[in-house]
């Protein structure tokens, strides 16, 4: 699966021709030179593309326009040289529809003290022109990000390039589509949620399939292409027979491969990029989907458990937003299991029956065949490892009826203190900040599910920046928070996004 495209960035400098042509001469090479070291520094992961000069209303509304209608651009970066009027820009803002980012910087790093003047003063106003632009799109009440600082600090790239991550998320929400096979477990409240309005909001698409209409999908995959599929993971994984025939054990691992190419193969047929499954409705399956699952999220499928299409696609969102990151510890949805409640050593298991993307998988991995209890079918296998260590964030979207809650936990991931050789799945072990006992009741307090969207790569800051460009509220449990103030928070948004 394609998890990126070739993304680029428009950047607009804004100006008017007040001040002659040589000054917008001036304006346009400083731009240059600004988005070209830019895009040599190595920092930023899509290219800046630069645009003319912007000075009226009808060039900016068409460079707006034109940025709407590209599929390859995925935000527009704005920076003011001059004094730019900012209601030549009201058009263009009203019908602008992608990310925005405003850079707030000046060409020169220093005033320059023995030769300024006025001219250098008229061409060099950032400080004036850029509070201008954002006087009118706070105004217009549009949500954007502002970076401020020298374009050519490190912090300030470092910034640009988290921004176009978050961007990226933002843009590709309206293409992600969610397979549910099946329904959701019965009786379960947070794996519901009002699918009209999550198309509304994010624009996902999130359809039902009869189990049997994808299980004849699976049924349909030759056992030429299992083989081969088997003869990989045999290449890949260790295998851990545990006493059991090798052979019972192969065609147990031949069950997955033959449901991975047969789910893969209809999700790209249905154009479907994330999915769900029920372990309570499998249908002529003849295994929960296990290492199945745990592959495709691994080539970049979103994946929710027991039909939860909102970890599924937030999965998927957080993958394309890590995607070609250098030296990416990995995304994976997780379930909050059990607890380790001794004194200085608090924390969480992480775990699921068996669907856990290896992307967060540090050491070896291994295949198991174990029993399962639910499911009423053969035994399962599934891929077994231990996740690393190091922050990462565990996100959970969540339906309160009247609105959408995106709550940010930041988290600490450690080793367990011994091993678990009884339990047959993968595990990772975290304690969320600012400590166990104030991040598990703000958790609780802001209604946070016991399935997660999680990852190493991305941050609290991208996620929230996502939520707020989707328009929905994000409430940060970290190292920040204390209950009280938590609370107020809570009740301040419910006042801001209650309806």
């Amino acid at each position: 699966m394609k998890l990126q495209r070739n993304y680029k960035f428009w950047f607009c400098t804004g100006s008017q021709d007040l001040y002659g042509d040589e000054c917008l001469r001036n304006v346009a090479e400083h731009s240059r030179i600004i988005v070209d070291e830019l895009n040599k520094s190595g920092i930023l992961p899509f290219e800046v593309v630069l645009k003319p000069t912007l000075i009226t209303n009808e060039l900016i509304r068409k460079t707006f326009n034109e940025a709407n209608i590209d599929e390859d651009c995925a935000g527009v970066i704005v920076w003011c040289h001059t004094f730019s009027p900012a209601k030549s820009w009201i058009l263009g803002l009203q019908e602008y529809r992608k990310p925005l980012l405003h850079l707030h910087t000046q060409f020169n790093e220093e005033i320059p003290y023995d030769s300024i003047d006025m001219d250098f003063m008229n061409e060099n106003q950032s400080a004036h022109g850029d509070r201008e632009w954002g006087h009118m799109v706070t105004r217009m009440g549009i949500e954007r990000k502002v970076v401020v600082g020298h374009w050519t600090s490190q912090a300030v790239r470092e910034k640009i390039a988290s921004w176009m991550r978050t961007a990226i998320g933002i843009v590709e929400s309206s293409h992600v589509r969610v397979m549910r096979v099946a329904d959701n477990m019965r009786n379960v409240a947070v794996t519901e949620g009002d699918k009209v309005e999550a198309q509304l909001k994010f624009g996902w698409e999130v359809d039902a399939y009869p189990v049997n209409e994808i299980a004849e999908a699976v049924g349909a995959v030759s056992e030429s292409d299992t083989n081969a599929l088997v003869d990989e993971y045999y290449d890949k994984y260790e295998i851990l027979l545990e006493g059991r025939d090798a052979d019972e054990f192969k065609r147990h691992v031949a069950v997955q491969a033959q449901i991975e190419i047969g789910f893969e193969r209809f999700l790209e047929e249905k154009n479907y990029q994330a999915i769900v499954t029920h372990f309570g409705d499998l249908g002529a399956l003849k295994q929960l989907p296990g290492l199945a699952i745990q592959r495709l999220m691994e080539k970049g499928y979103g994946f929710g458990a027991e039909g939860d299409w909102k970890v599924a696609a937030m999965v998927r969102i957080m993958k394309l937003m890590s995607a070609g990151m250098k030296d990416a510890k990995g995304t994976s949805m997780l379930e909050d299991y059990t607890y380790n409640l001794v004194p200085g050593k608090e924390g969480i298991l992480q775990a699921h029956m068996l669907e856990i993307c290896p992307t967060i998988a540090e050491g070896p991995i291994s295949i198991k065949c174990q029993p399962l209890s639910m499911g009423d079918r053969e035994d399962p296998a599934r891929l077994v490892f231990t996740s690393k260590e190091g922050p990462g964030i565990a996100t959970s979207l969540i339906d309160l009826g009247d609105r959408f809650r995106l709550i940010i936990n930041s988290v600490d991931c450690k080793k367990v203190e011994k091993p678990m050789p009884k339990l047959p799945v993968a595990t990772a072990f975290w304690t969320p900040q600012p400590d166990f006992a104030t991040g598990c009741e703000a958790w609780i307090l802001a209604g946070g599910a016991h399935h997660t969207a999680f990852s190493y790569d991305i941050t609290a800051e991208q996620m929230g920046d996502w939520a707020a460009a989707m328009g929905i509220e994000a409430v940060y449990i970290d190292n920040n928070t204390n209950i009280r103030d938590f609370k107020k928070d809570l009740m301040l948004g419910n006042v801001v996004f209650g309806k």
